[in-house]
């Protein structure tokens, strides 16, 4: 069995949302988007080994969205923040889908979502790049409503 080319997904081809106070912003602005779950790992010392065993104790998920820097939705979330001291949390629903491939499509939710931080204003005169922000995150809970199909290879 080998893996065929044409099954790779390119991440061109993705959309992303986010639902915010209940209303949906497709993120068309958005350049990347990474979240990564890490495991909480302790130690369990177990008399008569050398090595320390560890297991699993929780987990903690986060990433980063870096966008384009045309919006101002994250900006007025952080600024209502400021100004009231009251937390915002949204959640962001992440599809692969490539026509040309053979996998389908996944769809990640992330849910529970909070910004650590964003800019909040920027230019740049020395540069002939478009503004970009990155805006770290943490999220608290995740799904995946459509899953890859499983790939046979030819």
């Amino acid at each position: 069995m080998f893996f065929r080319e044409s099954d790779a997904i390119s991440g061109k081809q993705a959309t992303a949302f986010a639902t915010i106070n209940g209303r949906v912003e497709e993120l068309f602005y958005a350049k990347t988007i990474e979240a990564t779950i890490e495991k909480n790992k302790v130690d369990v010392p177990i008399l008569g080994q050398t090595n320390t065993a560890q297991r699993s104790a929780g987990w903690k998920g986060s990433g980063t969205l870096t966008v384009y820097y045309v919006t101002s939705v994250f900006r007025q979330l952080m600024r209502d923040f400021v100004k009231t001291g009251k937390d915002f949390w949204f959640e962001l629903q992440i599809t692969n889908e490539d026509p040309t491939s053979g996998t389908g499509k996944q769809t990640a939710t992330l849910l529970k979502c909070n910004l650590d931080s964003i800019i909040a204003a920027k230019f740049d005169a020395t540069s002939d790049d478009m503004l970009e922000e990155e805006m770290p995150f943490t999220f608290s809970d995740y799904d995946l409503p459509d899953l890859f199909n499983s790939i046979t290879g030819a």
